[in-house]
């Protein structure tokens, strides 16, 4: 079994990230604790305060981090940096049409590309450290994927917000109805003669 096959993904190991709640490089002890105090300090009480509980932590921890994602932009450079130094450009000759070219002959073989990507992908991980996991996740650690994700958030909160309006607005009907009156059995024919 080889080296690589051990690893766990990086989705895996740390939960499919939505980029609003913990990122990697953030520490996931001072997030309880935040969570903690938050809680403590809306007097959480049931299921549904405390799904509205976890999000507010979670935005609020998003505001308080967002300096995250200045350093995933840096992450991402140095990363891409390493890269173009280490792997060494494909060059190809002018296109033979629209959708091919061919390769220049002077390219390094597809066996030397990938010593040189493996070459480079370690060094950016000694060089980087834990910050390197940033630049696995990709998009997710951008601010126009933050921006797409709470603009659905909200879209989302502004339907399920209508849906608890309705439901309170039928529990408020139903509430200024008059009790219905017991219903008696119809007579049976038998005694109606």
């Amino acid at each position: 079994m080889s080296k690589n096959s051990k690893r766990v993904p990086p989705a895996l190991k740390h939960g499919i990230y939505s980029g609003i709640g913990l990122l990697p490089t953030e520490s996931p002890a001072q997030f309880r604790k935040f969570r903690k105090q938050i809680f403590a300090e809306l007097n959480v009480v049931g299921r549904l305060e405390e799904d509205i509980g976890d999000e507010i932590v979670c935005l609020e921890w998003r505001r308080k981090n967002l300096s995250t994602y200045v350093l995933a932009q840096r992450v991402r450079a140095r990363h891409s940096s390493i890269q173009s130094e280490l792997v060494p450009p494909v060059r190809y000759i002018s296109p033979l049409s629209e959708f091919a070219s061919e390769p220049h002959p002077d390219n390094p073989s597809s066996e030397e590309l990938e010593v040189a990507r493996k070459r480079a992908n370690k060094r950016a991980r000694n060089d980087l450290g834990a910050a390197h996991e940033l630049v696995e996740l990709g998009d997710v650690v951008t601010l126009d994927h933050l921006q797409k994700e709470l603009a659905i958030r909200d879209r989302l909160d502004a339907m399920i917000t209508r849906a608890y309006k309705k439901l309170a607005y039928v529990r408020a009907i139903k509430s200024m109805a008059p009790p219905s009156l017991p219903v008696s059995a119809p007579p049976l024919l038998e005694q109606a003669a």
